[in-house]
């Protein structure tokens, strides 16, 4: 009872001191303003605005100290994360980007092929369908006289072809046909998706009411906003009740893909023969093949309603569509990049941190901060990923790190000698080596968490990245150990040589 009433006397007269305290500094306060202010009534103009002038720029100073060290600053997203459609923007980037070393070569050629079929002035036409819909009866009926090659395998086109002709209205028409999507692997569905990226119309075949993938890559191709047939092909082999309803389900589908604009549905019958029936001299009745002409005359109408409309907004479309693709490879060779670039610097860090672990006559326990090695790598796999951390942001992010890694420090010790026993030669391991080996394995998990941080987020968050640091640890400190206890022993015999 006793301690309490001291503890509350205390505070209230801590309280009364603190009242007194501010309700003196405002009077000074008070008073050194309305002395200031007389004094500068009765000074010159000049006088005046140059004091003003500076108690603004002190003023600005501070606001500006206090946002750039003190608050927390905002997350900003990297530029190039978001998607780049502007060819001007696009080609900025690239220059950018292979002024650093990125391999952009996949991205201008797509420029570079854009540019040839701008020049050319022809419809690409991009036709796509999963295997054995009769593409290449198709391809035969609108390009009389095309050779087609088929795999054997499914009886899938296994290579992009493209046929030419001229339609009615007098464009140059190009047919790309695209490989199935049941080829072996799936390996042409990459290939299937970009021919369609750079078509002006998508044709999807089908020869029946869509499956579950036939749907789904239907509605991909929608999705990306090309002007888009779906094609029923077969339809010879429906009655007319059952055909109606096939067709009916069908646009139901193109309307629930996209209500505002939906893809247009026709039927047609590309076959190029049919089975008939024929009486033998001997009176048996014999079934023969006979050739038949392709029905088509829906897809042309419809191809051709697409071709009469708006060049211009066709063009639109495709370019937008090619500038995606760009971007998409672009952003590839970036992230490939980056990854060979990351592995370098954390190597080379690594290493730097043996060395030093190395040199030290008594190992110390601290193993994640070496001052300006944690902070130099930090600083380098940020600007890898174009962001500039503050200087606080990185002391925070290496303060959490070194926290979680003294924790986790038998554990390092334990794996880095483990791991040293594996060479053969080795003998008894010293304490120092497996103190070098346990600094760079912290280095080494240290950077590739930062990577994996910056490369999900996209801005330099202090907690986020010492987080994902605490939970890769364990995983890291596994897979390293060889290859880290492989640069301490190479630097433990170049010090014995020299």
């Amino acid at each position: 009872m006793k301690v309490d009433r001291i503890l509350r006397t205390v505070l209230i007269l801590a309280v009364i001191l603190l009242f007194v305290a501010v309700i003196a500094g405002m009077l000074f306060i008070t008073e050194s303003a309305l002395n200031v202010w007389d004094r500068l009534r009765e000074a010159p103009a000049w006088l005046v605005v140059t004091y003003a002038g500076v108690l603004i720029a002190i003023a600005l100073a501070a606001v500006w100290i206090v946002w750039r060290f003190l608050l927390p600053r905002r997350s900003r997203e990297r530029a190039e994360a978001g998607p780049v459609f502007s060819e001007e923007a696009l080609k900025d980037r690239l220059t950018a980007a292979e002024a650093v070393g990125v391999d952009v070569a996949a991205a201008r050629s797509e420029l570079a092929a854009l540019d040839e079929r701008r020049i050319s002035g022809r419809i690409h036409l991009a036709l796509f369908g999963e295997i054995s819909t009769g593409k290449s009866s198709l391809i035969r009926a609108l390009v009389p006289g095309a050779e087609v090659e088929t795999s054997p395998v499914g009886g899938s086109t296994r290579e992009i072809a493209r046929y030419q002709w001229h339609s009615p209205n007098g464009e140059e028409v190009v047919l790309t046909d695209v490989p199935g999507t049941g080829a072996v692997g799936g390996e042409f569905d990459a290939l299937a998706r970009e021919e369609v990226l750079r078509a002006h119309v998508v044709l999807y075949l089908c020869d029946g009411d869509l499956s579950r993938q036939e749907a789904e890559a239907l509605g991909q191709l929608v999705d990306v906003g090309k002007p888009t047939i779906l094609v029923l092909n077969k339809t010879d082999q429906y009655t007319e009740e059952d055909l109606y309803q096939v067709m009916e389900r069908l646009q139901a589908r193109l309307q629930d893909l996209r209500p505002e604009a939906p893809a247009v549905a026709v039927r047609v019958s590309a076959r190029e023969d049919e089975a008939v029936m024929e009486e033998a001299p001997d009176g048996e009745l014999v079934e023969r093949r006979r050739p038949r002409e392709p029905d088509i005359a829906e897809l042309v109408l419809a191809l051709n309603e697409q071709l009469s409309r708006g060049r211009d907004d066709m063009d639109r479309r495709r370019d937008a569509a090619v500038f995606a693709l760009a971007t998409e490879k672009l952003q590839a060779a970036e992230t490939a990049y980056r990854a060979r670039r990351a592995e370098e610097i954390i190597r080379s860090h690594t290493r730097k941190a043996v060395i030093g672990a190395l040199a030290a006559v008594t190992p110390g326990t601290d193993i994640v901060i070496q001052g300006y090695l944690g902070t130099a790598m930090t600083r380098a796999l940020s600007a890898l990923y174009g962001i500039s951390p503050r200087d606080l942001d990185i002391e925070q992010f290496l303060n959490l790190s070194q926290s979680r890694a003294g924790r986790a420090l038998p554990l390092t010790l334990a794996v880095a000698g483990n791991g040293l026993k594996a060479f053969p030669g080795v003998g008894t391991v010293a304490g120092g080596l497996v103190h070098a080996v346990a600094y760079g394995l912290i280095f080494d998990a240290l950077g590739r968490s930062l990577v994996q941080a910056l490369a999900a987020r996209g801005r330099f968050s202090p907690e986020a990245a010492a987080e994902q640091f605490e939970e890769n640890l364990s995983e890291y400190l596994e897979t390293g150990v060889r290859r880290v206890a492989q640069i301490a022993l190479r630097e433990q015999a170049r010090r014995r040589d020299e």
